[in-house]
């Protein structure tokens, strides 16, 4: 949750310095962090092991904070659950006293993707032509480490040409539950593009600690109220 704003532990750290190495050789344009403390020391991590862009600035946004689960926050998930239970409730759908529901989490992931979208648009309105596509920056700076195995036809594959229209590549470091939401609304209110072979479970389920999801986001013509979202891969986790 929010309240209780404690550091990494040690397999944390681990975890977020695996992520870096994974990362290390993709070239990020922009890098936003929830500003909850854990975020903010993976975030750190990942872009301290980045041959490319260690100095980039990271932006912190509350609005992407964890879910706030009010009285039952600190305490065991095993209690959570025994609060949904009697409330005869289901877990994930379950709202703590004082704790943010669903569509309020969602609503946080919406106004945050869009931010990003006027983002990207005011980058090609500011300088048409001028962005990372055409920087002369070599193509293997924005590889991404599992390009090799993605399917056949995904916009990311070795040999496509997505490293040289992507006018901005944003690493966004968030929570479990947050992260959840925000894929719902992509899947349930923007129609977002999944992997052939993702099945209805990992949809569903939450990343695993620096679990990393890939997505593509086209704007044709700079139209922020249609974007045409790709899920490349969910909740990747080789790195662990």
């Amino acid at each position: 949750g929010q309240g209780v704003d404690e550091p990494l532990s040690a397999t944390g750290f681990r975890q977020a310095d695996a992520a870096g190495v994974f990362l290390s050789n993709v070239k990020f344009t922009h890098v936003f962090s929830s500003d909850l403390l854990r975020a903010k020391q993976t975030c750190a991590a990942i872009l301290g092991k980045n041959k490319f862009c260690r100095d980039l600035e990271i932006k912190y946004d509350a609005r992407l904070r964890e879910r706030k689960y009010g009285v039952a926050e600190g305490r065991p998930l095993a209690d959570l659950k025994a609060m949904a239970k009697d409330a005869g409730e289901q877990c994930p759908s379950f709202t703590p006293s004082g704790g943010e529901t669903l569509d309020e989490v969602r609503e946080r992931a919406r106004d945050f993707f869009e931010f990003l979208c006027q983002l990207a648009v005011g980058l090609e309105q500011k300088e048409p032509g001028a962005s990372s596509r055409s920087s002369g920056t070599p193509k293997e700076q924005f590889v991404f480490p599992w390009t090799n195995h993605c399917s056949e036809g995904e916009p990311s594959c070795e040999g496509s040409e997505s490293s040289k229209w992507l006018d901005a590549n944003i690493l966004v470091v968030s929570h479990g539950a947050y992260m959840r939401n925000w894929i719902g609304y992509f899947v349930s209110d923007l129609s977002c593009a999944l992997p052939a072979n993702l099945t209805k479970s990992q949809l569903s389920s939450v990343s695993p600690n620096t679990g990393v999801s890939h997505f593509v986001v086209k704007l044709e013509n700079g139209n922020l109220s249609k974007p045409e979202i790709t899920c490349v891969c969910l909740n990747q986790d080789s790195h662990l």
